[in-house]
């Protein structure tokens, strides 16, 4: 199985996430990450997806997806040729004692503790699947209480490919 990432430009009207999301669905393909958000121009939104499957299934995700009225351009966004992010949240209960241990850590992955309570600690971090997962592996021998994570968002690098409308 291989992953791929799609950058999506749609309209932004009412019902597009579930036109899309919908499509995926009646053919029986999963979503890994989705994102969505609007763009500098408001008529527009841009949608992050990741999706897996083998050549075949992930060339006929395209086109279905370039079939769709609200669908604008799509863009595959390569590994080698774009930038591309993910948030996590990690609550970790934190005892007095165990802070500085946690972040040490946090310090050493580039993450900002953004909430402290006599009982936790939470912090966020950005970066790419591998380093998230690494980070969110070395807060497991912690405990951890709660995670978020919002989805791969990325754009390809340099302005040569920029869809204007």
């Amino acid at each position: 199985m291989q992953k791929r990432t799609l950058s999506l430009l749609v309209d932004n009207t009412a019902g597009v996430l579930s036109r899309i999301a919908g499509l995926f669905s009646r053919r029986g393909y999963n979503i890994d990450s989705l994102t969505v958000g609007v763009t500098a121009d408001e008529r527009f939104s841009r949608m992050t997806v990741v999706c897996s499957g083998d050549e075949q299934i992930l060339e006929q995700i395209t086109k279905q997806l370039a079939k769709l009225v609200d669908v604008r351009a799509i863009k595959v966004l390569e590994p080698s040729n774009c930038v591309s992010h993910e948030l996590v949240m990690i609550k970790v209960a934190a005892k007095p004692e165990q802070r500085q241990g946690i972040i040490s850590v946090a310090d050493i992955f580039r993450a900002k503790v953004v909430d402290v309570s006599k009982e936790s600690l939470t912090v966020e971090m950005t970066g790419n699947h591998t380093k998230l997962e690494a980070f969110i592996n070395l807060m497991s021998d912690y405990e951890i209480l709660e995670l978020a994570r919002t989805g791969v968002t990325g754009l390809s690098r340099g302005a040569d490919d920029v869809t204007f409308l």
